[in-house]
């Protein structure tokens, strides 16, 4: 980070500054874990002088890395202050996965595609991001071995929230996920309370498809 090029710090800064806080994010954990994680490194070299743009972008493998808006919007809704520990489902580029363990106090994260698995595990070892934790699996089912998880996010749209997902999810923890038809969904916030679960609905979005058991097929 301290070798980067300055033109990045300046561009992260803006992105925050504009696109995020800008529109109403205001959990302080999440604006400084913005602030200072590289989005550049987590997308291809062709594409690094437009990581920081309002847009997603591709990564490969039919899958994108999402609007840095919406990044910051699903970490905070999660409401995270630092002992949790963190179920992501879909590693994708990875760099949901960093802000998350920027915050948190370690993530678990699942990947079923092995290109992408293998990138974002040389990578996160690369920036020396020690506390999260993969896994190449079905994401679907979850990693029961780990569970329960104080809070859990899945990156990928489904049509419904996977049974295993809320069966992980510990008393008092928060689940938030894309659910709705494969080209556009609802980012759904669900909450484990002392007498079931409580649903909010955080607003539309847009999600690539939720492969596996308790998804979408291919």
């Amino acid at each position: 980070m301290n070798d980067e090029p300055k033109k990045f710090a300046r561009w992260r800064q803006d992105m925050v500054e504009r696109q995020i806080i800008a529109r109403g994010v205001s959990d302080p954990l999440v604006i400084k874990a913005m602030t200072t994680v590289p989005r550049h490194l987590f997308v291809s070299e062709a594409l690094m002088d437009t990581a920081y743009g309002d847009f997603p972008l591709p990564i490969g493998e039919g899958q994108t890395i999402s609007q840095p808006y919406i990044i910051a919007e699903m970490t905070q809704s999660l409401g995270l202050k630092g002992s949790e520990r963190v179920l992501e489902i879909g590693t994708g580029s990875g760099y949901q996965a960093a802000i998350l363990a920027h915050i948190a106090y370690k993530v678990y994260t699942i990947e079923r595609n092995p290109v992408l698995y293998r990138q974002t595990r040389q990578l996160f070892d690369r920036l020396k991001i020690h506390n999260i934790v993969t896994r190449y699996s079905d994401g679907t089912q979850g990693w029961k071995e780990q569970g329960p998880f104080d809070a859990i996010m899945v990156t990928a749209g489904g049509n419904q929230i996977p049974p295993p997902l809320v069966e992980q999810l510990a008393p008092g923890g928060r689940l938030v996920m894309p659910v709705g038809g494969h080209f556009t969904q609802d980012l759904i916030k669900l909450t484990r309370t002392d007498t079931g679960f409580h649903q909010e609905n955080l607003g539309g979005c847009r999600f690539v498809k939720l492969i596996g058991q308790h998804g979408w097929n291919e």
